[in-house]
């Protein structure tokens, strides 16, 4: 059962990337902006793929809270 929630929760982090790193999403960060002295538009792209990857290694290290075995 835990597998079939694992591959359910990764399609949606999947759908979730996708939506952030597509166009109309990431159309909202392409203004004349600085974040310490850098571009917003790279800073942003880079935190979203970062917090993905992060959610996406946290999603996979999980570990299930069953019988274990000794």
């Amino acid at each position: 059962m835990s597998n079939d929630v694992t591959s359910q929760r990764l399609v949606a982090l999947f759908c979730l990337g996708w939506l952030l790193l597509n166009f109309p999403l990431l159309g909202l960060w392409d203004v004349r902006a600085t974040v310490m002295g850098l571009p917003l538009f790279p800073v942003a792209l880079f935190l979203l793929w970062a917090v993905l990857i992060a959610v996406l290694a946290w999603l996979m290290e999980r570990r299930t809270h069953g019988p274990q075995d000794d």
